[in-house]
């Protein structure tokens, strides 16, 4: 082109384009990176660096596509890049492509053997995939290549603390701390494992931290959050919510939740699941009795009905599951457009649910091929108890009840992984509760009658034999008495509960939002009537 530079020194003006963008990407400063890495590759289409960095940064904005599209094209030109072959694992694995990830984590491992950080993300693959063991393994090999990688150590520690080996958690999570003091999500990971006492030094540890200028807000989160837990178990309950009004505050400040839309999902869901609607398409699901679901608020009991069933010698746990909301997210129209939950309900025959139905044991049975149950403990599927009953009429439904109060409040000590974006906001939290409970007694309404069997947490703790045997009889399971030994049963557990799980039953958890109700003003008034506000826990 007409006054282009000689080659050279486009190629150092390049150079130094890159340079700029990557250390503005580094401070965070996206939009300004983006418009370096686009003006690159106007200058020079495919450029390497320019279209591997544009990948992650698009993959940073949730642009999944376009990051695999571009970090994929860059691999074209130099397909032994290990860097790339990571950040193309990285994208697989945001976009649930597991084994796609893991065959990318594979080939950079097959080039560098003893490449840390390739150990480290393939251990989270296979800790997202099952394989708990062959997970353990890699991070070992990512600490035995680099021992300082403080991420290893305390991804190691997430997985040792869901696996119930909690006094070799704690010492994965402090070694991860001691190499990297500043790794605020590694104190969050240990809260959980822990009981805090008076002279603790992780305690004193995060205190002096909180003096440090440089924290990102998102390191303010964590340590906000490990902070409410540490002065909880002090039973300092003052500075307790005072932290985690904080966490919670700053949270909500860097996630979006657009609490009006999703309001009118539940109205929509309400709309079309109708007493006539679900009399006129039942019968046509997939017979299968294997599917138990078990649902309800997050910090409600769930865990704890799981782990009692996934005693029980027919019974598989698995966890958290999303195979549910991913198919109702699935479902095509005839023009060849997805058709979003729940609008296509009224539109197809009752026959389409029994594909859909048959897909969901299909994919859990693969989880567990031998178990004659299989338990999914996605708590939010109570979104879809209604496309349950059809899809699936003979799987079981547990809906597990806790005190509002207690719930919340237990919601609000949480940082979740998960997209739990109404429980950063006390006002929110109790509007999301309110219509939740709307929803479970609309539902039994129009299923029939004993369709879902309602738990209550409070009954379980007053009572753990007698409502073992109520669950167990409802699932059409025999009884077994180490369903009354919970605690000693040995299996993953991936839920904020991954350490309540391993205790006997235990009191201390009831009556929990009495502790704090001077703070739950904004919580109550959403909660409760306002004429009803003196009758509240």
């Amino acid at each position: 082109m007409a006054g282009a530079l000689p080659d050279q020194e486009q190629i150092l003006a390049l150079r130094q384009m890159l340079a700029r963008a990557a250390e503005a990407h580094q401070r965070g400063q996206l939009a300004e990176a983006e418009a370096l890495y686009l003006h690159a590759l106007r200058e020079r289409p495919g450029l390497f660096d320019a279209q591997n960095l544009l990948g992650v940064l698009r993959s940073q904005q949730g642009r999944y596509d376009e990051a695999l599209a571009l970090v994929g094209a860059a691999l074209k030109t130099m397909p032994n890049a290990v860097g790339a072959l990571m950040n193309y694992g990285l994208i697989l694995h945001k976009m649930k492509r597991h084994e796609e990830a893991l065959a990318s984590f594979e080939k950079a491992l097959a080039l560098r053997p003893d490449h840390a950080g390739a150990l480290n993300n393939r251990g989270i693959v296979l800790a997202t995939l099952g394989r708990e063991h062959a997970a353990l393994a890699s991070y070992w090999r990512a600490v035995t290549a680099m021992p300082d990688y403080a991420d290893a150590h305390n991804n190691m520690g997430v997985l040792l603390k869901e696996l119930g080996w909690l006094t070799e958690a704690e010492a994965a999570l402090s070694k991860a701390l001691e190499l990297n003091p500043k790794l605020t999500s590694a104190y969050v990971n240990l809260a959980d494992c822990k009981t805090f006492q008076a002279g603790d030094a992780h305690l004193a540890a995060m205190l002096a931290l909180e003096r440090d200028d440089s924290l990102t807000r998102a390191e303010r989160v964590h340590l906000h959050f490990a902070l409410g837990k540490a002065f909880a178990d002090l039973k300092d309950h003052d500075r307790a919510f005072e932290y985690l009004l904080r966490a919670n505050r700053e949270k909500r400040a860097l996630i979006h939740y657009d609490e009006a839309a999703v309001m009118r999902l539940f109205d929509r869901i309400e709309a079309t699941f109708t007493r006539d609607l679900v009399a006129a398409k039942a019968g046509a699901g997939d017979p299968s009795p294997v599917p138990i679901f078990i649902i309800g608020m997050p910090r409600s009991g769930t865990s704890l009905i799981e782990q009692i069933l996934a005693s029980h010698h027919r019974v598989h746990g698995a966890g958290e599951l999303s195979t549910l909301s991913d198919l109702a997210g699935s479902v095509y129209g005839p023009d060849g457009q997805l058709v979003r939950y729940p609008d296509f309900v009224p539109e197809v025959d009752g026959e389409v649910f029994r594909p859909i139905g048959s897909y969901y044991v299909g994919a859990v049975r693969k989880l567990a091929p031998d178990a004659g149950y299989i338990v999914d403990k996605m708590p939010s599927n109570f979104f879809f108890a209604g496309m349950i009953h059809l899809a699936l009429p003979n799987a079981r439904i547990i809906h597990v009840v806790r005190d509002p109060v207690d719930t919340c409040v237990s919601c609000f000590f949480q940082m979740f992984t998960g997209e739990l974006n109404h429980t950063y906001d006390l006002a929110e939290l109790g509007r999301y509760y309110r219509r939740y409970q709307r929803l479970m007694a609309h539902w039994h309404k129009v299923l029939p009658p004993g369709r879902i069997l309602e738990v209550r947490y409070e009954d379980v703790v007053a009572d753990l034999e007698t409502e073992s045997r109520r669950i167990l009889t409802h699932c059409g399971l025999d009884w077994d008495p180490r369903c009354l030994r919970f605690h000693h049963t040995d299996r993953r557990v991936r839920t904020a509960s991954a350490t309540q799980v391993r205790q006997p039953i235990y009191t201390s958890a009831l009556g929990r939002g009495k502790i704090y109700q001077p703070y739950l003003g904004a919580l109550f008034g959403e909660l409760f009537p306002a004429d009803q506000v003196a009758l509240s826990p």
